[in-house]
């Protein structure tokens, strides 16, 4: 008979436990615990999380010493999330603290309760260490390894810059820039306007020795902590863009500039409503994406691309001994998208299959139907995933697609293409897209066509392999004054198709809609195939 242990889900297994580890960053502003599994390939799978807000380097600026409440608060947080790490059976709790305990005078008073009521023994990081987990973490989910990038990361105290070449770091860079910090100092008691014109003067003057323009102007810029993620999940609720994670979103750098403006002629009260905003950094999100939009102004990239994860994340890999990638463009989303399709025990050549014939078809008549050329991407993963919802149960598995492909962590994909790619899958069976469907009605009205230009093209392509026996080599397109004919090319010689031709036929309603002609499925012997 197994043992309880062996029955246990909850248990982690021995190889589990040998890889399982808990990073926690001691903050400015929040104290932030992940304990996860990291595998030797990189990947992260959180286990769980834990988050405090005690709000350590408030006061700091004034007084140089930690606040005993909020001391206290910390040190009961931090002993809660000890007691989680080891209870989830972690081989190691690895702890760091920023800024508020590396400027503070009584800093080593803080570190000494910490070991004596928690058992925990963090390390004190410089600036330039929390800019390089900063980066290695941005380096594990970013394909970084073309041209020149900044990662920035704003926590509490302090600004972190990284500044790399093709992957390759060329400078770390510390500034005591944090949201906490630069509030205290310039705006509070003063108007909003007045103070952040002054607050982004000092931190203009600052970047300017560090930031040569010729060099870095056009990098790509990432901003990783809590300052950016809040701005991903504004910038989103402003699109109507609804998403589990912000990981990944591209904002446009004056998007960041009209949200700074906004904010910073409300009053806190007023924030607090901001739908994307939390409520706990409503008081200090002003002085964070002031300084954002000063580096940014600097750099002058095209947009900004928010990242959920940072310092913690760069721990656990640098914990973990796994050596930092420097991933081509398109590998790092390929890794993640392949990597939840098998997790899902995706069928593998009914999927290939399937996203093949749908590249031949977008390859084909894609600009014709108004498809752009980013879209064949999207496409490509929709098809892969489509039928991840088998995972699940057969019975509705598209719209089980959808649920799974909404709540992924697929790496390289921003959120808004990631819900359309849900939706594309979503839409590879069953009815079509219509204004009853609420997920898809709110989408913008750019995405809908999209998810309706795209589902259009794998619903056919679907179809052509109905019977999941692969048995469509290719398919010539040919698109003529009253129709678009479609006639597929057997893989084995003779093979009359009589599953994949009804299929498709049946599967083209939409992409006729779309279109705007009829679609013919024409057999090997030239009969036009009725459904």
């Amino acid at each position: 008979m197994a043992s309880r242990a062996q029955d246990d889900p909850y248990r982690p297994s021995r190889e589990d436990r040998d890889r399982r580890i808990a990073a926690i960053d001691i903050g400015s502003n929040s104290i932030r615990q992940i304990v996860a599994d990291v595998f030797p390939s990189g990947e992260i799978r959180i286990v769980d999380e834990m988050k405090a807000a005690p709000r350590l380097g408030a006061g700091l600026s004034a007084t140089g010493q930690l606040d005993e409440a909020h001391m206290d608060e910390a040190v009961e947080a931090l002993a809660r999330m000890a007691t989680l790490a080891r209870q989830q059976g972690c081989k190691r709790i690895e702890v760091v603290a920023t800024s508020a305990v590396r400027d503070a005078s009584n800093g080593a008073t803080f570190l000494t309760r910490v070991r004596r009521e928690s058992g925990l023994r963090p390390r004190v990081l410089v600036g330039e260490e929390e800019a390089r987990l900063a980066f290695r973490s941005a380096l594990a989910h970013f394909e970084l390894g073309v041209g020149r990038s900044v990662v920035m990361d704003i926590g509490g105290g302090s600004l972190e810059l990284a500044l790399a070449a093709e992957g390759l770091v060329e400078r770390l860079v510390t500034f005591p820039f944090g949201a906490i910090r630069l509030t205290e100092q310039f705006l509070e008691g003063r108007p909003g306007p007045k103070g952040v014109k002054k607050l982004r003067k000092h931190v203009r003057a600052a970047i300017k020795k560090v930031l040569p323009v010729r060099d870095w102007r056009g990098a790509t810029v990432i901003g990783s902590g809590g300052t950016f993620t809040n701005l991903a999940g504004m910038f989103l609720a402003r699109q109507g863009i609804k998403v589990r994670s912000v990981h990944g979103t591209h904002i446009p750098r004056h998007e960041v500039e009209h949200i700074l403006e906004t904010l910073l002629n409300m009053t806190v009260e007023e924030r607090l409503q901001v739908p994307g905003l939390n409520a706990g950094r409503a008081d200090i999100i002003v002085a964070g994406l002031a300084v954002a939009a000063e580096v940014l102004a600097r750099v002058e990239p095209r947009e900004l691309t928010a990242s959920g994860f940072g310092i913690r994340e760069g721990l656990l890999l640098e914990s973990a001994h796994v050596k930092a990638v420097i991933a081509d463009p398109g590998e790092a989303r390929a890794r993640s998208v392949l990597g939840f399709a098998e997790r899902c025990h995706y069928e593998v050549p009914h999927s290939r299959q399937v996203q093949e014939l749908a590249l031949q078809l977008f390859d084909a008549i894609g600009a014709r139907i108004g498809c752009g050329p980013a879209e064949r991407r999207t496409l490509s993963d929709a098809a892969l995933l489509h039928d991840v919802g088998y995972h699940i149960n057969y019975e509705q598995h598209h719209k089980h697609s959808f649920h799974l492909i909404t709540h992924a962590d697929l790496l390289g994909i921003p959120p808004e293409e990631q819900v359309v790619i849900a939706h594309v899958a979503r839409y590879h069976r069953g009815g079509e897209p219509k204004r009853k469907h609420t997920a898809w009605w709110e989408l913008d009205r750019d995405s809908r066509e999209k998810v309706r230009r795209l589902s259009a093209i794998l619903r056919v392509a679907d179809g052509f392999d109905r019977g999941h026996a692969s048995a469509v080599e290719r398919i010539k397109v040919r698109w003529l004054e009253r129709a678009i004919r479609l006639s597929p090319t057997p893989r084995r010689a003779n093979d009359p198709m009589r599953l994949e031709l009804w299929g498709a036929s049946r599967k083209a309603g939409l992409l006729a809609e779309v279109a705007g002609v009829p679609v013919e499925v024409v057999g090997p012997d030239g009969t036009v195939i009725q459904d």
